[in-house]
């Protein structure tokens, strides 16, 4: 679902290696958004040159790249900006544990995306954010799909507050949809493990034991992102740069809030999957009893009747080879009806077992 990249064992600090794909860097994706309470513009940008018109704006300027292939953009964004090589270095090498870093030039923020693709498949990926007083950058490793689009349609509509604030609000706005689109994974997640629950109870498998332990690994690698992300959160509600404002501030404490509640669905869900680990084992062995307790009936059924078989199958002779008459010697080998009256004997015995074994509840 995620995945991780370091650089070079051993390489330099702040040692910038691009993202390659099939053995070959792609060129990223580059969208430029800047607005203020009156005006929108929004483009694609397909030479770095065409940035430089912008970073003196007094407006509101966001610049999102998708992709992690062009060393060079980073690069020039971090000399306008004065982006420190570790900190770009951490957007290049993906899998970060979510942070916060106050600079006084900045603000640096490593979350983790989580969405669904058309397939209904867990996706994640890593998103940095670089913001100061006007200006918000974004980094994604694809850009196939990311959870933005809603915040970039108000920004379009002009609908609520977002086209008043500054840069801070935008990077709450942006962190907030990405706390938002954990609530859809994780309810899709719970509804599989409950449908999971009905299924183990009725007719466990192999089959469900996977499943559950894939449950369990997106549980764990969710949890791993969901738990920093809430200190992320809360670096940001006691920032000491002066970048975030106060009115911003009160809607980060709502999106406290929100990891606090991801992170008690992830914990329950957790211990559901874990819950159901254990019903799986004790179905399990309760199918298990029920077959040993059916053999062991049919066992302790052919027991007296496999003696009887056994005594009779010795063949000891009623008359010695002289003609003389062996009273003691089954005597029933030769009767007329001795075969007929030992089955009968032996169904009978059959039947009274049963009997005696449904009364004391063991059928």
């Amino acid at each position: 679902m995620f995945t991780k990249r370091h650089g070079p064992p051993g390489s330099p600090p702040a040692t910038l290696s691009p993202h390659l794909v099939d053995g070959q860097s792609r060129k990223p994706g580059i969208q430029i958004i800047e607005y203020d309470k009156d005006t929108l513009e929004e483009r694609e940008i397909a030479d770095l040159r065409e940035l430089a018109a912008h970073f003196d704006s007094r407006k509101i300027t966001w610049i999102n790249i998708d992709g992690l292939g062009d060393v060079e953009a980073l690069t020039f964004l971090g000399e306008r900006f004065n982006l420190h090589p570790l900190a770009l270095e951490d957007v290049l090498n993906t899998g970060q544990r979510p942070k916060v870093e106050h600079t006084a030039d900045y603000i640096f923020i490593v979350a983790q995306m989580v969405y669904q693709n058309a397939e209904k498949t867990i996706c994640g990926e890593q998103v940095s954010l670089f913001f100061g007083k006007n200006f918000l950058i974004t980094v994604q490793e694809e850009g196939t799909y990311d959870v933005f689009e809603p915040v970039r349609e108000r920004i379009r509509g002009g609908r609520g507050s977002i086209r008043k604030f500054k840069a801070d609000y935008l990077a709450y706005a942006l962190l907030d949809s990405i706390i938002d689109h954990y609530y859809p994974v994780l309810e899709d997640l719970g509804s599989d493990i409950e449908e999971l629950e009905d299924d183990l109870l009725e007719k466990p498998s192999r089959e469900m034991v996977h499943l559950l332990h894939e449950y369990k690994r997106s549980l764990t690698q969710m949890r791993r992102f969901v738990w920093p992300l809430r200190d992320v959160v809360n670096g940001l509600l006691h920032d000491p740069s002066g970048f975030i404002s106060s009115s911003t501030k009160v809607y980060l404490r709502d999106c406290y809030d929100h990891t606090v509640q991801l992170m008690d669905l992830v914990e329950s869900y957790k211990e559901l999957t874990s819950g159901l680990m254990e019903l799986y084992h004790s179905s399990v062995g309760l199918r298990t009893n029920e077959v040993m307790r059916v053999l062991t009936v049919i066992t302790s059924i052919f027991i007296p009747l496999t003696f009887l078989v056994g005594v009779y199958g010795m063949n000891f002779a009623a008359e010695s080879p002289t003609g003389e008459k062996l009273p003691l010697n089954m005597p029933e080998l030769y009767h007329p009806h001795g075969y007929i009256g030992l089955m009968v004997f032996m169904a009978a015995i059959a039947v009274i077992q049963l009997i005696i074994f449904k009364k004391m509840k063991w059928l």
